[in-house]
């Protein structure tokens, strides 16, 4: 028997080639290159005849003859999961949902899918999971899960042979690396495979204004398991976060056509399933009868949520050649570069210093905002004093030494004062024209000035 031919497909872009490479020639990328089977040509599989195409020729029309119309969506019955979809979900839309093993991706859509069971007509394939298991886990979660249709299928022609039947308005496929098309050759899971399977479902949604909401694997690194295409092909992704040794987690979108990126919601892990967090702030902050050093609350921007954030820091006498420098939930690099800001402009000497920061309750903030309040608490536990009762900071540092705005300062500052902060030590380009009640704003241009300001706090 003739060996089948093959060849190597790059995970993240597609690229093929002949042999096997480090590194992908078309994106650079290393340890990319996954061998597949090289699929024989035949009929083409997006055509039901020799002539007849499921999908007829667009008209080529004028943009200013398009009426823009805004976009009807409908909620899934949970408010958190609506936030970060941006509103609820779209008809014809395709939701890419990623996380770790066991963080709560199935629970958190079976519960979504038993209450728009009520109003809509929904589907749940599993690939993973026996008709059995899902029914003992709607039952754990005390779901009312009569209306809810179930299949337990991994081949994609079936697949979309019942959905072209029962015409969901949602369908769940749980997951997508789990399906596998007749028309491949190669195993599920492979990048043709993933690549073809996404395709067809997306197609199919978009013809027949089904939404699609695929769950993903993540690999080792965290990212999403299979090609990068994935992404580019769906309307929307979402990643969960949080730690399985805790009850919190966090959905973060990452891309979403229909929304605002990088918004957050927040549930709690409980025995009956995901319940949204009315107040994640709550979450971020520490329960200190009194105020201690080392610590200092910031207030970060997670899409169109403002969120206060304890941060603490720990600095310590270094008993090794090279002093440490470790960050949980900040960019560790970004910390080197702030001890150095620190160093030159405020002159505050951490070299022999071992420094650890961490952003409390496992969430990860990424934006340049934090900066100050990273350096307020280096200089609090450098110091050995607390910060004074009530105060907040936000504001991004620059090398030259100086406190640059953040964006949506107004809402971050209300946010603030309706949690009962008092000063707030903010970039002076954020600096309200109004005065907030009950609240004393301290606006800053540099470093030195607000380590000075901070002094006569103390």
């Amino acid at each position: 028997m003739a060996k089948a031919k093959t060849n190597y497909t790059c995970s993240e872009c597609g690229g093929i080639s002949s042999k096997w490479t480090g590194q992908c020639s078309s994106c650079q990328q290393w340890n990319t290159m996954v061998e597949t089977v090289v699929e024989a040509a035949g009929a083409n599989r997006f055509s039901q005849g020799a002539h007849q195409s499921l999908a007829q020729t667009a008209p080529v029309l004028s943009l200013n003859d398009i009426e823009a119309l805004d976009v009807p969506r409908f909620g899934t019955g949970i408010e958190e999961f609506d936030r970060v979809l941006g509103g609820g979900l779209v008809a014809g839309g395709v939701v890419l949902i990623g996380g770790d093993p066991g963080i709560g991706k199935s629970t958190l859509l079976l519960q979504a899918l038993a209450n728009m069971s009520q109003v809509k007509s929904v589907l749940y394939v599993s690939g993973e999971e026996s008709g059995a298991q899902i029914a003992l886990r709607a039952k754990r979660l005390a779901v009312d899960a009569k209306e809810l249709k179930l299949q337990a299928e991994i081949q994609l022609e079936k697949i979309l042979g019942t959905l072209a039947d029962l015409k969901p308005q949602v369908a769940v496929i749980d997951s997508i690396q789990t399906l596998y098309s007749d028309a491949l050759a190669s195993a599920p899971g492979s990048v043709a495979q993933v690549r073809e399977c996404a395709a067809q479902l997306t197609r199919f949604a978009k013809m027949n204004g089904t939404t699609i909401i695929l769950v993903g694997h993540v690999t080792k690194e965290g990212s999403l398991a299979g090609p990068r295409v994935l992404e580019h092909i769906v309307d929307c992704v979402l990643y969960f976060e949080g730690d399985n040794h805790s009850s919190f987690r966090l959905v973060r979108a990452i891309k979403n056509r229909f929304g605002a990126v990088n918004e957050l919601g927040v549930f709690a892990m409980t025995e009956k399933g995901l319940k949204g967090v009315s107040n994640p702030s709550a979450l971020f902050l520490s329960s200190h009868e009194n105020q201690v050093p080392g610590s200092c609350v910031m207030v970060t921007q997670e899409g169109t949520r403002p969120l206060l954030v304890e941060v603490q820091a720990l600095v310590d006498t270094s008993h090794l050649p090279n002093a440490r420098r470790l960050s949980v939930g900040l960019e560790q690099n970004r910390l080197a570069m702030l001890l150095a800001v620190l160093h030159r402009h405020a002159g505050i000497a951490a070299f022999d210093q071992d420094v650890f920061i961490n952003a409390v309750g496992g969430v990860k903030i990424t934006e340049p905002a934090a900066d100050l309040a990273v350096l307020m608490a280096i200089n609090s536990s450098m110091r050995n004093k607390a910060l004074p009762n009530g105060f907040v900071v936000f504001g991004e540092v620059g090398l030259a030494g100086e406190i640059r705005p953040a964006p949506r300062g107004q809402e971050r500052l209300r946010e603030a004062a309706k949690l009962g902060f008092s000063i707030a030590m903010i970039p002076k380009a954020n600096a309200p024209k109004q005065a907030i009640e009950g609240m004393t704003i301290i606006p800053v241009e540099r470093i030195d000035d607000a380590f000075n300001r901070l002094r006569e706090l103390q």
